[in-house]
């Protein structure tokens, strides 16, 4: 988990969360993934993933996409999922001088 970041998008009534990981690429591009999790009461937390490889050339627009088929695969939560912009990882910071 270190190399991403999640977001959470909603709760559903059983406790388990809708979260969302942003990361952008090398070249620039963004991708969105969307995870079902669910957290035990020790902090132990498993993921399922639910969709992969939402990508656009900007963050916005790759979080926009994730949304939209969030909103599709869960049309009557809509009212409580948290909109875009989410949390983004920038990637893995060079350990060379530049």
């Amino acid at each position: 988990m270190s190399r991403i970041n999640l977001d959470p998008l909603m709760t559903f009534p059983d406790g388990s969360h809708l979260v969302i990981s942003t990361q952008c690429s090398r070249d620039g591009d963004f991708s969105c993934a969307l995870y079902s999790a669910v957290v035990e009461k020790d902090d132990q937390a498993a993921f399922q993933v639910i969709s992969n490889h939402l990508a656009a050339s900007t963050c916005l627009s790759a979080q926009e996409h994730a949304y939209s088929y969030a909103l599709r695969l869960y049309p009557s939560a809509a009212c409580m999922m948290k909109k875009p912009p989410y949390l983004i990882w920038s990637g893995p910071r060079s350990t060379l001088p530049q």
